[in-house]
């Protein structure tokens, strides 16, 4: 009798269970048809990082190798910032071995293309995230409270990445969200162009379903994610 109620019980959460995850899958699957999970993400990208300084330090905040697409996607916006700032010393957090003459921080920099006689370079290659990466530039590079800092960094961490800075007493930051571009043609095709057979739909006009659908459902996940680690930071006390 114990036996036969403990797996009715585990049949009905396991029901539950099922039931829920069911109706948020659904709720993802419609958001993604609307323009919600963008406006997320820019949310997140814009609600911190204005500012109206020339930065003295551009941090590069990176987790993923050379190349990447995350890290090409900064790589791009710190050579543009520096472009724009040529007086600014650039800080590349990445963790990686710098005994390795063939790691990320030196193929972030021939990329950049420095003249390394006119903009200094500093790196922080021991954080393993976020927040310690902030620590790390703080205690080892010795990065003083008042100065100016632009932080490069990812749409959806640019949130948290700012409020950890700040927690840990920097008070003049800003930042530059590394947002991708669209291609400024409408990527339509015509079914009598490309053969499709006759029986299939016609989805060539439809770029929603073709591309903005997909590329929502991405967003959800990266929000879902951030939102949990903004959670997990503001726990820890970390913002």
């Amino acid at each position: 009798m114990q036996s036969r109620f403990l797996l009715q019980k585990a049949y009905k959460i396991t029901k539950t269970f099922l039931f829920v995850w069911a109706v948020f899958t659904f709720i993802l699957l419609l958001i993604s048809f609307t323009s919600l999970p963008f406006w997320g993400i820019y949310r997140l990208a814009v609600a911190k990082s204005n500012y109206q300084f020339k930065p003295d330090y551009i941090v590069l905040m990176s987790g993923a190798a050379y190349p990447s697409k995350s890290t090409l996607l900064r790589t791009y916006y710190v050579k543009k910032a520096l472009q724009k700032y040529p007086k600014s010393k650039l800080i590349i957090a990445l963790p990686c071995d710098l005994k390795d003459t063939l790691n990320s921080v030196v193929k972030i920099q021939k990329a950049l293309d420095l003249d390394t006689a006119k903009i200094k370079v500093l790196v922080e290659n021991k954080g393993t995230n976020t927040r310690a990466q902030a620590l790390f530039i703080k205690d080892n590079l010795k990065l003083a409270f008042q100065k100016n800092i632009l932080i490069v960094t990812a749409p959806e961490n640019m949130y948290r990445t700012i409020l950890t800075f700040r927690k840990i007493g920097y008070k003049h930051l800003g930042g530059l969200p590394t947002f991708e571009k669209d291609l400024q043609i409408p990527l339509v095709f015509y079914t009598k162009d490309v053969a499709v057979k006759y029986w299939m739909p016609n989805v060539g006009a439809n770029t929603q379903l073709r591309y903005q659908f997909w590329n929502h459902l991405i967003y959800e996940i990266k929000l879902l994610r951030e939102y949990t680690a903004i959670l997990y930071y503001k726990l820890n006390n970390w913002i």
